[in-house]
């Protein structure tokens, strides 16, 4: 008989960029993530779910409602669950400083880790220049980024039948594109000015779908990455430490009958930082 082991145990989840609502959207490995792992306060750090998307064109698979059924039912379980809006789903604050059920909606945060330190946690595109002052050269990138996770789940298509782990394309791409590599820095470095100047130690954020720890600023910057690239979150242990977590076990090859379950005793790959 096969045993399920049990959750790790976390202080604190923070996860951002799910994007429900769009074909990209990774809510099978989410699950599969969230199955793995329980917190006492999860953090939804903006662009959870993607309004931009579903105004053009309603999609809305049943992962997705499970994405958010599992999410309530860590709230009603006894988990503190914050949610922090970002730009694709800014309609969200209008709600700021309200709460609908379990669900806190803030517009940022500071979070006190276990071991003192303050993080501000915010989704980080009002430090976007290209949103802020340049839409239509957002739109742009948005095309070509459509274009790249296209191709991105040709190749894991293919990496998936041959049993092999998730690879994220994209992010390849991004770690070698040279304009793309200063535009990360602008935005890392806007970021952490930023928590500096609320008095915080370090920040917490999404919005670039680039998952990084570093302090090479001086101070700490912690990226959450996304959940349609590169399927990482950020975690607070019950020491303290921080840990970028990035889940690469493959799902299981798709079966032809409608009872296909998300595998959810897959390992983990941790990324120190």
């Amino acid at each position: 008989m096969l045993h399920r082991p049990l959750p790790v145990r976390l202080r604190t989840l923070f996860v951002s960029d799910l994007h429900l609502g769009t074909r990209g959207c990774q809510a099978e490995r989410f699950l599969a993530f969230l199955s793995h792992y329980e917190a006492d306060t999860i953090f939804l750090v903006g662009d959870i779910v993607d309004g931009w998307k579903l105004k053009r064109g309603w999609y809305w698979p049943e992962s997705h409602s499970a994405v958010m059924q599992a999410l309530l039912e860590r709230a009603a379980a006894g988990a503190r669950l914050v949610y922090i809006p970002g730009n694709h789903d800014e309609f969200m604050r209008n709600y700021a400083g309200t709460q609908f059920g379990p669900v806190e909606v803030i517009e940022s945060a500071v979070h006190e880790t276990v071991d003192g330190r303050r993080f501000l946690v915010i989704h980080g595109d009002q430090f976007d220049v290209v949103v802020r002052w340049a839409p239509w050269l957002s739109a742009l990138g948005a095309q070509i980024y459509n274009v790249t996770l296209a191709a991105n789940g040709i190749v894991n298509r293919v990496r998936r039948s041959l049993g092999i782990g998730y690879w994220s394309l994209s992010d390849w791409t991004k770690r070698k594109v040279k304009n793309a590599v200063n535009i990360i820095g602008d935005y890392e470095q806007a970021l952490v000015t930023e928590a500096r100047r609320v008095g915080a130690e370090g920040v917490i954020c999404g919005h670039i779908h680039h998952a990084a720890m570093h302090d090479r600023f001086g101070i700490a910057y912690v990226n959450t990455g996304d959940w349609m690239e590169s399927c990482t979150a950020a975690v607070e242990h019950h020491d303290g430490r921080l840990e970028i977590i990035r889940w690469t076990e493959p799902l299981p090859a798709r079966r032809k009958t409608p009872a296909q379950v998300p595998n959810t005793s897959g390992a983990v790959e941790a990324d120190a930082a």
